[in-house]
């Protein structure tokens, strides 16, 4: 593993090593969306992670999807973030939020405003969400007018500045797993007939209008994308021009010069090489069950520069010191990964407590 131990710039960031913190939904937020003072107590501690890639965090009330997750929207979830992001710093660690829109993954019940959720088209996932009277079907969304999805893309563009103002050191777009972007990019999500849901650059567009915007806000160096190629969550089914849409997609991306690229990795190593062979700067691989005696084989096949660590992280805030030393790793509580307090979110023991 000699490899993960070297350091590596992305963007404008020094990273000690290439582990980072992936971004994982734990539904502790105020009602509000503001997070709260424990949040920035669980982030902190897992400083020594070097990249830490915040929760999914909406960039609009429109733009939830499940019960207590946090926005960057409003003054109140600046102060929140700012909280976060200022202990994230004391302990010598960077913070990227995601912002991530859900779209059609939502139901009116989990948001502040109880409106029908929007989306490419008027398609339901064809599944179930948690809400606070339990698990129901997930109604069919509002499809988006073109004025509408000028409107969203603004919301990003408001969201990213926002973070910035809450001293994040920058945002990265969540493409993937069947939220709205990425129900752009499905072809049984998106089946309109207009510039953004035809052809392969289509189905891209909003990927890469929501990101041209967010650069011109924030910078290049602050910009971070995450994609999910194959992975069907949401009820997403990418259809048979699923790759090309994303060959297109990274080429353009790579054209702006991004902090980095996420990719949420199913399986399919050798659509990876082709990634790696388009995007030429710093790419993150979340490579799904990977047990951690690989975490760098990626890394050591050239096939990706960060390696994110999702529950593992989350269940060992000394995940570094713990891998560096051949540690025993607390185990992930999986019935408390959402919602709740405390438990399970900031009293995981640290190897020296």
């Amino acid at each position: 593993m000699n490899n993960l131990w070297k350091e590596i710039k992305v963007g404008n960031m020094t990273l000690p090593h290439r582990l980072a913190m992936a971004p994982m939904t734990r539904s502790r937020a105020l009602e509000d969306g503001t997070p709260p003072e424990m949040a920035a107590e669980y982030y902190s501690q897992r400083a020594s992670l070097g990249l830490l890639i915040s929760e999914g965090t909406q960039p609009s009330a429109d733009g939830q999807g499940y019960l207590l997750s946090p926005g960057i929207y409003s003054s109140e979830h600046v102060k929140g973030w700012k909280n976060v992001a200022d202990q994230v710093h004391e302990k010598g660690g960077y913070l990227f939020i995601q912002l991530m829109h859900a779209g059609r993954v939502a139901h009116p019940e989990n948001t502040p405003h109880h409106r029908q959720a929007v989306a490419p088209s008027a398609v339901a996932p064809g599944e179930q969400i948690f809400t606070a009277k339990g698990m129901q079907d997930i109604p069919a969304p509002r499809e988006l007018s073109s004025e509408d999805i000028k409107e969203v893309i603004q919301e990003f563009r408001h969201a990213a500045k926002t973070a910035i103002e809450a001293g994040a050191d920058g945002v990265e777009i969540h493409g993937a797993n069947g939220y709205l972007i990425h129900q752009f990019i499905g072809e049984n999500s998106n089946v309109r007939a207009d510039e953004y849901g035809n052809t392969v650059e289509d189905h891209a567009r909003f990927a890469l209008e929501v990101t041209k915007a967010v650069v011109e806000e924030i910078g290049a160096d602050k910009t971070g994308f995450r994609i999910s190629p194959g992975v069907p969550l949401g009820g997403i089914d990418e259809g048979s021009q699923g790759p090309d849409v994303y060959r297109y997609l990274v080429k353009e991306l790579a054209k702006m010069n991004l902090a980095y690229l996420h990719v949420m990795h199913v399986g399919n190593d050798e659509f990876l090489k082709e990634i790696r062979s388009l995007w030429p700067n710093p790419l993150l691989v979340n490579r799904a069950g990977r047990p951690l005696e690989e975490l760098s084989k990626d890394i050591d096949a050239g096939l990706a520069d960060v390696a994110p660590v999702g529950a593992w992280a989350l269940a060992n805030p000394d995940f570094v010191e713990r891998l560096k030393q051949d540690a025993p790793f607390n185990e992930p509580d999986k019935t408390s990964f959402y919602g709740g307090g405390k438990e399970g979110y900031i009293d995981y023991p640290f190897l020296s407590k």
